[in-house]
């Protein structure tokens, strides 16, 4: 990468794949070609992340800066939404996706578990930690809106005012970021360990349909945790905490 092309850039080597991703959605796709985790894993520094995955970073860098010469959709111009329309779009979006099919995934590993466990003995174990994982996260969408998402909206209301926020608002989001975001890592945990029981959601040859349709489902509820965390560990939690 040439020096005029690195001055343009608005992070370098020591910017966090995080921020990297939130300034610009369009780097995600970057990262998810290596395999670098940008939601759960995304507080590490690009330098660090080339070592440790044998990267040349002036190609990884040549690459990122090749998506942000395309176009910027300003649907995905996360970073310079408000928080309360974040906050929203959050809810609505994957929220609303977690709550139409955590539930089923989980019937449907439960089914493969009980057919092709004998065989495929890897998907009792994936059954299991997606049954928690169902759990975990239906106790954190809850404390999402129910607590912080609230709290966030009402200290923006009164800061728009040019009122000071209750002291309780703000005690609620300081005590609850971290014990969302240790959540967050815990979930992404369970869910790359069940990509590396199923080997990356590879179909065996001997399978029903059932079993093709619970690794799809399972990859698509991955992709979607990963964009779901990144709006959340990314933007808004380092958001909220500056309110």
């Amino acid at each position: 990468m040439n020096e005029s092309t690195a001055e343009q850039l608005p992070f370098n080597s020591d910017s966090t794949i995080g921020a990297i991703v939130a300034n610009d959605f369009r780097t995600a796709g970057v990262f998810e070609k290596y395999g670098i985790d940008f939601c759960c894993g995304g507080n590490i520094a690009l330098s660090v992340i080339c070592r440790q995955k044998g990267l040349d970073p002036a190609i990884l860098q040549q690459e990122l800066a090749g998506v942000k010469s395309a176009p910027l959709d300003r649907g995905q111009n996360y970073a310079a939404w408000a928080l309360p329309f974040l906050a929203d779009y959050i809810v609505n979006t994957h929220h609303a996706y977690l709550n139409e099919n955590t539930a089923q995934i989980a019937a449907y590993a439960d089914k493969i578990a009980g057919v092709h466990g004998s065989h495929h003995p890897e998907v009792i174990e994936i059954a299991a930690i997606f049954a928690r994982i169902a759990t975990d996260m239906a106790a954190h969408l809850r404390e999402e809106e129910e607590v912080l998402f609230p709290a966030i909206k009402r200290i923006d209301t009164a800061r728009r005012a040019g009122n000071t926020p209750e002291a309780a608002d703000v005690e609620t989001i300081r005590a609850t970021l971290s014990k969302l975001a240790q959540e967050h890592q815990e979930i992404g945990d369970a869910v790359h360990a069940i990509r590396h029981l199923s080997h990356g959601y590879a179909i065996p040859e001997d399978v029903c349909n059932t079993f093709v349709v619970t690794y799809r489902k399972l990859r698509e509820f991955e992709d979607d945790l990963h964009k779901h965390v990144h709006l959340e560990n990314n933007i808004l939690f380092p958001k909220a905490a500056r309110l």
